[in-house]
């Protein structure tokens, strides 16, 4: 019921995405809640990322509209994008000379100066957020000195400095083992919980977005859904996401197995 309730953060009404001489899918419809951990699903090619970058403005629609806390996305500013919207990628574009509590207060770009001076209200939103991602401790380590594992958390702890509605991440688990890919769900999952931000990724971990997340955007074959795990399992959209001859999906454990 609290979900229900909750203000939506990002929804989109008859959205097609796709590029000039391709729809990818269309007639998208879906309504994002604030403190609701949601995982994007799909086979490679499938769309996951074009569905992505076009909600964050970096792709124009092919049809229908983006909202963002119910204002349309074509009405926003690239700064105030940058103040509703933090995002985390896979891919880093930035010096790992830097350190922990250097990277993390670029967080507050959106918010400082033209030269990138910290206010005391800045600092406090970066000390906060390394505090909330138990990085405190790293905070003068060189990034070129983390692991894998220690870089995703610093690089969510400047999306928390952002101090933005949504957080969207592209693959948050890659190059991670499995303990710290559960690691990074469940503290996504608690994030989502404690400061009542929306979050939403990209993931190939079906299996533990299944178990963790609230709800489950799912694209395949040019269709977009968005439901709970339970509604996406107990309406068998996950038996039809790999070819059937390899691969089927066990309702019972909630997971993929390979056929014998």
């Amino acid at each position: 019921m609290k979900n229900k309730e909750a203000k939506t953060i990002l929804s989109t009404q008859h959205l097609s995405i796709g590029y000039e001489d391709k729809v990818v899918a269309q007639n998208i419809e879906l309504n994002i809640k604030k403190g609701e951990l949601v995982a994007v699903i799909g086979v490679n090619g499938s769309g996951k990322s074009t569905l992505l970058k076009t909600i964050i403005k970096e792709l124009t629609p092919i049809a229908g509209n983006v909202f963002l806390e119910e204002v349309a996305i074509e009405n926003i500013s690239a700064k105030e994008i940058s103040e509703k919207i933090s995002i985390v990628l896979t891919e880093t574009h930035f010096s790992k000379n830097l350190s922990v509590k250097e990277l993390v207060s670029l967080g507050r770009q959106p918010y400082s100066n033209w030269l990138g001076i910290l206010t005391s209200k800045d600092k406090v939103a970066v000390q906060n957020a390394l505090n909330l991602i138990a990085v405190q401790d790293l905070a003068h380590k060189k990034c070129s000195d983390l692991s894998d594992g220690q870089l995703q958390k610093v690089m969510l702890a400047r999306a928390l400095a952002q101090n933005t509605p949504l957080i969207m991440l592209d693959e948050p688990t890659t190059h991670l083992d499995l303990y710290h890919k559960a690691f990074v769900f469940k503290m996504l999952k608690k994030l989502s919980k404690t400061t009542q931000k929306a979050i939403v990724f990209a993931t190939h971990e079906i299996d533990l977005a299944l178990q963790l997340c609230d709800q489950i955007i799912l694209v395949n074959n040019g269709k977009v859904i968005q439901q709970t795990p339970e509604n996406l399992i107990k309406e068998k959209h996950l038996e039809h996401l790999f070819p059937s001859d390899l691969i089927q999906f066990d309702s019972i454990s909630k997971s993929f197995k390979i056929k014998s």
